[in-house]
């Protein structure tokens, strides 16, 4: 999220929906405001379509889909719509531009968004019911940050160099040096 100061007055979920669907700029959305979003840079889009594609290739011909960037998420209880960097939900929706009900969200820390990402983005995401797994990746060293539900509630762990990690929700396992494969070539 943009540390821009929300851009609109007060918004419904449809007048939201319907003005990001015409928009050249994508927004998230915090109860009833909206904030523009901000570009990335090469090691942020590398490390998310690395991501994107081992989920992607991993998830082919089941009923889960990857998404990158551009789909939603809703959060209902939160009153919010984010842009993951990616996605995975295994439930239809509803709507072709978000989802409700996905299991994995990964966000590629950014300078301007990495305080937010940890703290209250975070605990927003986890109060989906569906999600499995929150993952914070970091653009500039090899650190990944994995919170996952369990029957007490979360749990974090954090890999670095030479670790694989366990993504439980999708019944995969990436070495952290796929992730970050040709940011530092």
């Amino acid at each position: 999220m943009s540390a821009v100061s929300a851009i609109l007055p007060h918004l419904t979920h449809e007048e939201y929906l319907d003005l990001e669907e015409a928009s050249p700029v994508k927004h998230e959305y915090v109860a009833g405001q909206i904030y523009a979003m901000t570009g990335t840079s090469d090691s942020h889009n590398i490390v998310a379509g690395n991501l994107y594609m081992l989920l992607r290739n991993h998830l082919k011909g089941t009923p889960c889909r990857v998404f990158m960037a551009d789909v939603k998420a809703k959060l209902a209880q939160a009153d919010a719509f984010y842009y993951p960097d990616v996605m995975v939900s295994c439930e239809p929706s509803p709507n072709r531009y978000y989802r409700q009900q996905p299991s994995l969200i990964v966000e590629v820390l950014s300078e301007s968004t990495a305080k937010y990402d940890r703290s209250e983005k975070r605990l927003k995401y986890q109060s989906l019911e569906s999600l499995q797994e929150y993952v914070l990746v970091s653009q500039d060293c090899m650190d990944v940050r994995v919170w996952r539900r369990d029957e007490s509630g979360w749990s974090a762990s954090i890999y670095t160099d030479g670790m694989v990690i366990p993504f439980n929700s999708v019944g995969l396992e990436i070495s952290i040096e796929m992730i970050y494969e040709d940011i530092w070539t």
